[in-house]
């Protein structure tokens, strides 16, 4: 029987105020975009927020969605649109997925309709074609890495597999430099299923790693990858997708990571790297989840680029090359 009405229906959530917690955040011994002074000297209003704490007001809604399942094999792929600074209000929406789909179309924006991000969102064991996936089948080889030069497509990881784990009260280094507990207090969307006291009562009788938190987790140990690049320069995440296969991710748990540079990219102001990130349970040796991370670096930030480039014999890319 035909429907009478051909309709798209969404819901979304509360304007909220996500905090920024990076402004200590410091790499390759130098501040980071997350600094205002930093962001300030590339041209931005401030440091931004970092994308995937947005993550976290989408839970809800795919909560409602999904069920629990969405915390076992959950899906959200997003593109980066525009940077949000403390203070600035937030609201994410979620389509409902048409009869039968385990996928959807996922959005964020401020009060004044600025976008934040674009994606989707699905559930395993097949996540359909995600924002991330659709994104990289539609990249161009770079003319001429600079920055990225000593960086090939398929390279893994130095230290594969980097061991990891995320406790409580675990300060996650100097990209990250604070806690889970620290990030629970000012979340914006808090669970008990997030907390010490509160996880036992959970599905799993165990407390869950927040998604926004898995990003922290999985790159924590970054540094070990060997993935060298040229610098000081300056990078930002433009995209990226974390995809629970066998979840949740569990706090004070060992996992085991390996990476591999799955693709290449440039724009005009930017040189990207794509890397996925495979992560395997550290006891049973299962494949529980992956991020596929989309990060670009300034060209402008580095201090040697024109040189190099001229060097190099490099041309500019053209609007074509630039990943759509």
């Amino acid at each position: 029987m035909s429907e009478p009405f051909d309709l798209s229906l969404s819901i979304c959530g509360e304007f909220r105020r996500p905090r920024q917690m990076l402004a200590d955040q410091s790499y390759d011994g130098h501040l980071s975009i997350h600094d205002n002074n930093m962001a300030k000297e590339l041209g931005f209003r401030a440091g931004p927020i970092e994308g995937p704490t947005h993550f976290s007001q989408f839970i809800p809604l795919l909560h409602h969605i999904f069920g629990n399942a969405w915390f076992e094999r959950g899906c959200i792929s997003a593109h980066y649109q525009n940077m949000v600074v403390e203070g600035e209000e937030v609201r994410v929406f979620a389509n409902l997925p048409a009869r039968n789909s385990r996928i959807t179309n996922i959005w964020a924006e401020k009060r004044d309709a600025t976008p934040v991000l674009t994606g989707t969102a699905s559930i395993g064991p097949d996540y359909g074609e995600t924002e991330i996936a659709k994104r990289m089948a539609a990249l161009r080889p770079p003319v001429q890495l600079v920055i990225l030069r000593d960086l090939k497509v398929g390279q893994k990881g130095a230290s594969n597999p980097e061991k990891v784990r995320m406790g409580f009260d675990q300060h996650m280094g100097n990209q990250y430099p604070f806690s889970l507990n620290d990030k629970l207090k000012v979340i914006t969307e808090p669970s008990p299923w997030y907390t010490r006291d509160g996880g036992a009562a959970s599905p799993w009788g165990r407390a869950i790693i927040p998604l926004e938190m898995i990003s922290v987790l999985l790159q924590y140990t970054t540094g070990k990858a060997g993935f060298s690049t040229r610098g000081p320069a300056v990078g930002l995440f433009a995209g990226q997708e974390i995809k629970l296969i066998k979840g949740p991710l569990f706090v004070d748990h060992p996992y085991e990571l390996e990476r591999e540079i799955v693709a290449l990219s440039e724009s005009k102001r930017t040189e990207s790297n794509w890397i996925r990130t495979k992560v395997y349970d550290g006891v049973t040796r299962q494949l529980v989840a992956e991020m596929i991370l989309n990060g670009a670096t300034l060209k402008g930030s580095y201090a040697k680029y024109e040189e190099e480039s001229k060097a190099l014999g490099k041309r500019e890319p053209l609007d074509a090359d630039r990943p759509r």
